[in-house]
């Protein structure tokens, strides 16, 4: 036998999967920013080892710790990383615990260290690793050298008790950091608290202001907050004690002012309720293949038209909705793509933009469509060059003739001119700094764009908002939110909050079956746009959420197999809004007319003229309205 077809008959044996793939260590433990070295060790059916076998590695959590081709892991933040290694095609996974780095520093700040006397002061004790960052949730100890003058309990709230100085030390991890106070003696406070009573619904969010007068004068007090009763929350805000609750009942809230001084009011809370519901009113079926996203426009010729996309299939749908009730197919445009995900239409509502995925060309980038016969549109041009690797979706600002476009080849958001809507050109790009980033959508209002970068959570853009020095061709980066879970998949803003999507299939989803999202609607309030703070949350359970649409305080969201669902997001937002009952109505977007039976996938929704049209990939175009359900009286 000669080498060289010894040597092809080792590959081929190589190519096989093993019947056993081991890793060394089984479960290793280390420190953010450490490493750990990983071995595989294939096996045949008898138990032999098989040497110089291919590996592949993978991070199965990014976010978590990174591996390279030699099986090295390092460690970036805390929690239980998957490692996976890849034989033959078979996966093979281990856990990698992350331990976060202990504190090497403490920072103790007191917002009062001239307190009088019967006054509590909460210690606040900022924890740094040695690589200058946040400990969450620090374990402490806090010391007072005389508790006769101020005494500190073990979750760090000092009780001034008599005139005279005292050192309070907090402690932990082996670094300690230590402050003086000089407590006054008592001149006579009385305190108070408002409202002292008040009636809510259930999610209407209460705001509570203790306060503290001595000689006519203010006082500065630092309350404590309490809550009776369980189905309700408060949380200090500021100093201000902010209640919601989930459930119906009297929940009394209490501020500790000072060692024996306590100021309480009372909340009486009433089941929201709902008085509406959904109504079909009109359908457009899809049956033979699935659904991608719609929108709805009024065309030049007066008429009103939903356009939709499609899923693993080569046509764009065209319905004619000026009869909401009787949706007409009036054209399906034929394009070079496995998958027609999104359609959007310019505000002159003469060019429409769709996205190409899986194009037989590998020329995938957008199509820009000739509206003068809305019914039956006509291709105008496309745009290829800088898009190649398949765009997933756009976002039109009619204002500057700009798209921005997510790129699946750069994953990066690209800036097209389509002032000249025959001859587009790039003008622009912007992307995270991170190579295993992953760009799902980008929505602009107000001058700011919303890029949902998956993994990377959700990244807020100057695009001529002015605020950051960016201008609609030169985005500039003003502030990012991301949590653990990421597949962050859509983002919209209203007001002061941003409502951010997740979207999570479950490994080897089937489109033809029965899919089993989850992901929930995450609330940023947004005050400080720089510094985002999620707030509230809206989670369905056992569903997964899609698009959503924002519009006279209600909240549409298409949370596929879920259906359609209407929230109310007036007033102040925290907490769990589905528990609170904020959902005003559902419907389940399945009928006869569907590629997986009796199975909702509801793709999001838009308002359009009081009516919501939405797309479901297993059933195509569905027309519903909120209307008030009739009250009966007895």
């Amino acid at each position: 036998m000669t080498q060289g077809i010894a040597a092809l008959m080792m590959v081929a044996a190589f190519q096989v999967a093993p019947a056993q793939v081991q890793i060394t260590p089984e479960r290793a433990e280390i420190e953010v920013t450490e490493t750990a070295q990983l071995q595989v060790r294939a096996l045949d059916g008898a138990g032999r080892v098989l040497d110089g076998v291919a590996v592949r590695w993978i991070a199965s959590t990014p976010e978590l710790a990174t591996v390279d081709q030699t099986g090295l892991v390092t460690a970036l933040n805390p929690g239980m990383a998957k490692v996976t290694a890849v034989v033959g095609g078979r996966p093979t996974a281990v856990s990698v615990v992350v331990r976060a780095l202990p504190p090497a520093e403490l920072q103790m700040d007191l917002p009062n260290t001239e307190p009088y006397a019967g006054q509590v002061v909460p210690a606040r004790v900022r924890a740094l690793n040695r690589l200058g960052e946040m400990v969450d949730r620090p374990i402490l100890a806090y010391e007072s050298s005389d508790p006769s003058v101020a005494d500190v309990d073990p979750a760090g709230l000092i009780f001034a008790r008599g005139p005279g100085s005292v050192t309070i030390t907090a402690s932990g991890a082996g670094v300690s950091s230590s402050t003086t106070l000089q407590v006054r003696p008592d001149p006579g406070i009385v305190y108070d608290l408002q409202p002292r009573e008040v009636r809510v619904r259930t999610g209407d969010v209460v705001r509570f202001q203790a306060s503290a007068r001595a000689g006519g004068g203010a006082v500065d007090a630092y309350p404590e907050w309490s809550l009776s009763g369980v189905g309700a929350q408060v949380d200090d805000d500021g100093g201000e004690g902010v209640f919601v609750a989930e459930e119906p009942g009297t929940y009394r809230v209490t501020a500790r002012m000072g060692e024996n001084d306590v100021v309480s009011g009372v909340v009486i809370v009433e089941a929201r309720g709902s008085d509406a519901e959904l109504v079909q009113v009109g359908r457009g079926g899809i049956a033979g293949h699935h659904s991608g996203d719609v929108w709805v426009f009024e065309g030049v010729d007066g008429r009103d038209y939903a356009y939709i996309g499609t899923f693993m299939y080569d046509w764009m749908k065209v319905f004619d909705v000026t009869d909401p009730g009787n949706p007409v197919l009036t054209d399906s445009l034929q394009l070079d793509a496995r998958r027609i995900n999104d359609v959007k239409i310019h505000p002159d509502n003469r060019l429409g933009i769709v996205t190409r995925e899986g194009a037989s060309s590998r020329r995938n980038g957008m199509v820009l469509l000739d509206l003068s016969t809305p019914a039956n549109p006509t291709i105008l041009s496309e745009y290829t060059e800088t898009l190649t690797g398949g765009v997933h979706n756009v976002w039109i600002s009619g204002e500057h003739e700009l798209v921005y476009a997510v790129h699946n080849g750069t994953r990066a958001v690209h800036v097209i001119d389509i002032s000249d809507p025959s001859a587009p050109s790039e003008v622009g790009r912007w992307g995270i700094d991170n190579e295993q980033r992953s760009l799902h959508d980008v929505i602009v209002q107000d001058g700011y764009a919303y890029v949902s970068y998956w993994d990377d959570g959700a990244v807020i853009l100057d695009v001529g908002a002015g605020t950051h020095g960016g201008t609609p061709t030169t985005p500039t980066f003003v502030s990012q939110f991301k949590y653990p879970i990421g597949n962050t998949h859509v983002a919209w803003r209203d007001g002061r909050y941003l409502f951010v999507g997740d979207e999570i299939f479950p490994a080897g989803w089937d489109a033809d079956s029965a899919i089993h999202a989850r992901g929930y609607i995450h609330v940023l309030d947004m005050s400080d746009i720089e510094n985002p703070v999620e707030v509230a949350k809206y989670e369905v359970p056992e569903a997964g959420a899609h698009n959503v649409w924002v519009e006279d305080e209600k909240l549409y969201v298409g949370y596929y197999q879920g259906g359609l669902r209407v929230v109310d997001i007036s007033g102040e937002l925290r907490g769990d809004l589905y528990a609170q009952g904020r959902e005003i109505a559902t419907i389940l977007t399945t009928d006869s007319e569907t590629t997986v039976p009796n199975w909702s996938m509801t793709w999001g929704a838009q308002i359009f003229k009081g009516r919501i049209y939405s797309s479901d990939l297993n059933s195509g175009l569905w027309i519903t309205e909120l209307r008030e359900r009739p009250r009966v009286v007895f």
